[in-house]
């Protein structure tokens, strides 16, 4: 199919990003919340990210909209498996019998059984929330999976692409890192972009320490090894493809360390989670009043709700493991 006819009959959650990269809004949460890429290269194709389950019908709508057949893909590759990362990946490898699953060995056995996984977002988030943004999780046929490992490569109908273990965010998770375009699929490690804040200085960014196993050393550690290879973008899942790659990282991690800071200032605080959140909410809000943001605080805070619960509920489990 010619690459003119392609962009004009991709849906509108989907966009083209050039070097074979398509970046499709699973619908999670809000528009360009959450995102799953669908890489092509000569006819076969990986999926990077699937979103939840009620994104699988806009990632078989991709394929559809590229030409390209269920058994075109051979890979879906969850970054890591906090579930609107890989929540759909079961339902989707239902749908692509051909495809085989690459995850993190530490994610393994919860894409296998997801009912421990369930467990513990049901903690976080709770039934309705559950039911409404997830719905019932599908577990992977074990003989269809595969762990990697840091260094591993593989293809896409030629294409390399090269697995870094990344802890810090999570114990579960990797990178991949793709020559074609000079670019990482970060999942949660090079942080969090939305585009809503972007604005004439460019991308804002901000670090993700949803629970339970944040941990900022070792974040820090990622992120370097993220940047020795000099990549010209990272490919966020939230959201989309960012460059000025080294600014945002130093941005993330003077944020970072700031947040390490709260959290310590914070400690032995009564209604410590309380406090977390406030000053996590004005840590954020200062930064972008430093940009001139747009937005006011209200707007600022609604955009903002979902990092600050789920970084504060994580600074707070880091704090106690400590």
């Amino acid at each position: 199919m010619p690459l003119a006819r392609v962009r004009m009959t991709l849906p509108a959650f989907v966009e083209a990003l050039g070097a074979g990269v398509h970046v499709i809004d699973t619908g999670f949460n809000r528009p360009r919340f959450d995102a799953a890429y669908l890489l092509v290269n000569e006819g076969r194709a990986a999926f990077i990210d699937t979103g939840t389950n009620f994104a699988v019908p806009r990632l078989l709508a991709a394929l559809d909209a590229l030409g390209l057949t269920r058994d075109a893909v051979d890979w879906i590759i969850p970054t890591h498996v906090h579930l609107d990362h890989a929540g759909g990946a079961g339902l989707l490898m239902r749908e692509v019998p051909g495809a085989r699953m690459l995850v993190h060995p530490r994610g393994l056995r919860h894409m296998v059984d997801p009912s421990a996984l369930y467990r513990g977002a049901l903690a976080v988030y709770g039934e309705a929330a559950m039911a409404r943004d997830y719905g019932r999780l599908v577990g992977v046929d074990a003989a269809r999976a595969t762990t990697t490992h840091d260094g591993m490569l593989i293809y896409v109908g030629g294409r390399r692409l090269r697995f870094a273990d990344t802890p810090g965010h999570a114990l579960h998770h990797h990178c991949l890192w793709d020559e074609a375009s000079a670019g990482w699929f970060t999942g949660d490690t090079f942080g969090l972009s939305y585009r809503e804040f972007d604005d004439a200085r460019g991308p804002w960014i901000l670090p993700s320490s949803t629970p339970v196993q944040f941990d900022p050393a070792a974040l820090r550690t990622s992120v370097a090894r993220l940047l020795e290879a000099r990549p010209r973008c990272m490919y966020l899942t939230h959201y989309g493809r960012v460059g000025e790659v080294e600014r945002l990282a130093a941005d993330l991690l003077v944020m970072l360390q700031d947040m390490v800071d709260i959290g310590q200032a914070l400690r032995h605080a009564p209604q410590r989670h309380a406090k977390l959140r406030e000053a996590l909410f004005a840590m954020y809000l200062r930064s972008l009043r430093a940009r001139g943001c747009r937005f006011d605080a209200a707007e600022c805070a609604t955009l903002l709700e979902m990092d600050i619960e789920l970084n504060s509920q994580g600074l707070g489990v880091w704090l106690d493991r400590q």
